[in-house]
């Protein structure tokens, strides 16, 4: 994978992000796009991010429902506090990167909701487990840019993220919110 925009992410859950996978056209400007999330340990937010995640989006502002997303995330990239916290998140009861290296997820369906705002349902897959998410999103074009904004929750013990002592959602809570906020360059193809 090659590096590209940063997530910022709250420490146990990363979500891997939200989706992108295009069908040609349009790139992720890197240095203008970041994936974020939020999670709390005891109660405390903790933020994040992934240094390394790849995709692009194929989603035309003004017919969405013909669009396309899909995206991978290198969990080993995660940023999270200090580097001893980076390190555990590569460890079997939180990411288990040895075995699951990466995060990625595929839209089945983007629906409009009028004045911008979209929802894209597919499918995230985390440590093997797949489920479905709706990942509410805006998107906003000026010429051949586009500005994608978002939040959505990530549950994380749905994923089998935060094993044994981990699994308590007093240390660690078991919701996390990510924030997607990415600059796409190119016009989207049918």
């Amino acid at each position: 994978m090659t590096p590209r925009p940063r997530w910022t992410m709250s420490l146990p859950l990363l979500v891997l992000a939200w989706p992108v996978a295009s069908l040609g056209a349009q790139k992720i400007v890197a240095a203008q796009s970041e994936i974020g999330f939020v999670s709390k340990q005891m109660g405390v937010p903790v933020q994040g991010r992934f240094e390394r995640f790849d995709g692009q989006i194929n989603v035309d502002p003004a017919k969405p429902e013909s669009g396309r997303v899909a995206f991978t995330v290198e969990l080993a990239s995660a940023v999270v506090g200090t580097p001893e916290t980076a390190v555990e998140l590569r460890k079997p009861e939180w990411f288990d990167t040895g075995r699951f290296p990466a995060a990625s997820f595929q839209s089945t369906s983007i629906r409009s909701l009028g004045a911008g705002k979209v929802d894209v349902v597919g499918r995230l897959t985390i440590k093997g487990v797949s489920n479905e998410i709706h990942v509410p999103m805006s998107l906003a074009s000026q010429g051949d840019v586009v500005k994608v904004t978002g939040e959505f929750t990530v549950k994380r013990l749905d994923y089998r993220i935060g094993a044994g002592e981990w699994g308590d959602t007093g240390l660690v809570a078991n919701e996390v919110l990510v924030h997607p906020r990415l600059t796409l360059q190119g016009t989207a193809t049918p």
